[in-house]
């Protein structure tokens, strides 16, 4: 099929290069290159970046408005592929390609619609994730699905980790259903169930509350890593938590208490210990996390604040 693509973040790169192995891909539309690093060095999107490598003509624009629209809708294409782009398909955009669009979402819908759906649904604790290719309408990832897919991520895996993933399973997806529309075989079918939302992520979702349950604390350091960042307070100075996992045999701690071990920072929550084994305080690099402790005044005196 002549192809239309749409994405920015690195999640989104899986599907185009799958789709440019076996389709017309006639522009790769993406957000404007973003300033990154303390440099602030105007960087291009991962998407960018692929389409380049691809070969493939690329639009930059921070809104699909009029003038994105016209010379999209002058590409003549046949369907429209969107993944994590970051910005709304409006009409008459949305009708512009002969089959309209599809999006890669990262959940089984209707569960999780909108900007953060690996994320939100790992600090809601849920143990199963999945990725959905639904056709796009005009409300928020309300389409009818063409295909849905369930993966098993370890216990352990952090947002990035399964977003990952969930990006090489959905790039396999996301081709079957576009040669299923192209030989005129796809069928979608209505969401079922009572959906949920997964607003965007603030720095905010980060901070990490150590009177919860070790469970709730743990779940929310997964969802938020490696962006925002999980972080807390101690000694009133900002702390990142980089790496962490809950501790096995720890002694009972205090919520928020810290105590160093040979091989980990253990801080007490609601219900148990995390063990903390990187961290990144407040001007400096990531460090090891018992080193920092070693280096700081009042040891198991000190408390992690939330």
């Amino acid at each position: 099929m002549r192809l239309v693509f749409a994405g920015t973040p690195a999640a989104a790169v899986p599907t185009l290069r799958r789709l440019a192995t076996s389709h017309d891909i006639a522009a790769v539309v993406t957000r404007p290159d973003a300033p990154l690093g303390r440099r602030r060095v105007l960087t291009p999107s991962p998407v960018a970046q692929a389409a380049v490598e691809l070969g493939l003509p690329v639009i930059k624009t921070a809104r699909l408005d009029e003038a994105a629209t016209a010379e999209i809708s002058a590409l003549q294409v046949e369907l429209g592929v969107i993944v994590a782009y970051g910005g709304l398909v409006r009409e008459p955009l949305l009708s512009a390609p002969t089959a309209g669009w599809i999006n890669l979402h990262f959940s089984l819908l209707p569960a999780w619609r909108g900007a953060a759906p690996v994320q939100r649904a790992l600090i809601a604790g849920d143990r199963v994730l999945g990725a959905s290719v639904f056709q796009l309408v005009a409300e928020l990832d309300a389409g009818d699905v063409f295909a849905m897919r369930e993966i098993d991520v370890p216990e352990t895996a952090t947002a990035g980790e399964a977003l990952e993933a969930l990006a090489l399973d959905g790039a396999e997806l996301t081709a079957d259903v576009v040669s299923a529309v192209a030989d005129g075989t796809a069928r979608a079918v209505p969401q079922q169930g009572e959906p949920t939302f997964a607003a965007k992520l603030t720095l905010a979702d980060g901070l990490l509350y150590w009177d919860q349950p070790l469970d709730a604390v743990f779940a929310r350091f997964r969802g938020v890593t490696p962006e925002p960042g999980a972080h807390t307070t101690v000694a009133g100075q900002p702390l990142k938590v980089l790496e962490a996992a809950p501790a096995t045999d720890a002694e009972s701690l205090p919520p928020g208490r810290l105590r160093g071990t040979k091989t980990a920072l253990h801080i007490g929550t609601g219900t148990g210990a995390l063990a903390v084994t990187r961290v990144q305080p407040a001007g400096k690099g990531a460090m090891n996390a018992v080193d920092w402790w070693r280096g700081l005044r009042g040891g198991d005196e000190l408390v992690a604040g939330s």
